[in-house]
């Protein structure tokens, strides 16, 4: 989480960057921004109150090496001397511009921002923000001629209520190739990604958020994708370990490997079977592995979603499983038919 309370903006460009591909062009603006005492609160705001996420990521480029990201490059230089800041803002908007050749990829106003004395994870330190504002929101002015008449007046500009796309490079893990937030509120079709795969080119941050991550994700995999290969489960068995998976990161503050297959699996054939498929999926994505860790409680209320544990039947019941796998109980009439028994206490 980024706390900007005694933050300064201290330097701002802008410039319009359009679509390469469809014959648009970028107009790079000549000097920086001049801002008022009221719209530099506001604009710090704009673009920085966003950014409470704990996921991290570390520039990086296709060949692995950091130091070969034009944005590294550009970042190291300013966090050197912001005397050259406006001659790099230009080189950073080219840069979005040469990337920008999805025909769907909109144009849009791109600022860049240096801002000082923010916080992150408890640390001081410099930043700097990129900023692109692909949609236009309309706003009606009522305004007052010198007739004494009233006139209504349409004006589109950029919502200072979200963002569309973003990012903070903080001047931390410099060795690494400094510590990155994202923020792209755009689908995930193939045009969107080119911020963060193409322009910013990041790799996450393997910490206790990316580590929960990881876990969940895996073993949804498991459970959806694997689990009934090599072993014969309902429907509703399946979810009753997405629900069991879900609820012990929802119960515990901190992970451990052995607990998790115990409380979750119990079967050791199936513990077996998910340390196997655990290995493979994490070599095929490269992914670290942890033992323990302490939980992200921001990644389980996300992933909660993805859990969720609805058995369809038909298209006539659908059947929401939130705890114990031993109410529900399956089974098949003389006649064909298949059923689910369902015991409780309470009605509500």
């Amino acid at each position: 989480m980024v706390l900007y309370n005694n933050a300064r903006l201290q330097h701002l460009s802008a410039h319009k960057v359009g679509n390469k591909t469809n014959g648009e062009d970028l107009q790079a603006s000549k000097a920086e921004l001049s801002t008022t005492d009221d719209q530099h609160e506001k604009l710090l705001s704009y673009f920085l109150k966003s950014f409470t996420s704990e996921e991290y990521y570390h520039l990086s480029s296709t060949d692995g090496d950091f130091k070969l990201n034009p944005l590294y490059q550009f970042t190291a230089e300013l966090f050197e001397s912001t005397k050259q800041f406006h001659h790099r803002s230009v080189s950073i908007a080219k840069h979005l511009y040469e990337v920008s050749l999805h025909p769907q990829i909109k144009a849009g106003d791109f600022f860049v921002a240096y801002f000082s004395k923010l916080i992150v994870d408890g640390q001081e330190t410099d930043a700097l923000g990129l900023f692109k504002s692909e949609n236009k929101s309309s706003i009606l002015k009522l305004n007052t001629p010198q007739n004494g008449n009233f006139e209504l007046a349409l004006e589109d500009g950029i919502s200072l209520d979200k963002l569309d796309k973003a990012c903070l490079i903080y001047n931390l893990d410099a060795e690494a190739g400094f510590r990155v937030s994202i923020i792209d509120r755009s689908s995930k079709s193939t045009e969107a990604q080119y911020w963060r795969e193409l322009f910013l080119r990041v790799t996450p941050v393997n910490n206790n958020f990316q580590a929960t991550l990881n876990v969940l994700d895996i073993a949804r995999h498991f459970v959806a994708d694997q689990i009934t290969e090599e072993f014969e489960l309902s429907r509703a068995d399946q979810l009753g370990y997405l629900t069991k998976s879900i609820d012990y990161f929802k119960k515990h503050d901190e992970f451990n490997q052995r607990e998790f297959e115990q409380e979750v699996f119990e079967d050791p054939e199936l513990i077996k079977s998910f340390r196997k498929f655990d290995h493979n999926f994490r070599d095929q994505l490269d992914l670290d592995r942890e033992d323990s860790f302490t939980i992200s409680a921001e990644v389980v209320k996300k992933q909660a979603r993805v859990f969720k544990s609805v058995l369809k039947l038909d298209k006539n019941f659908h059947i929401y499983i939130h705890g114990d796998r031993e109410l529900i109980e399956r089974g098949v009439e003389k006649d064909g038919r298949k059923y689910y028994k369902i015991y409780y206490n309470n009605e509500q």
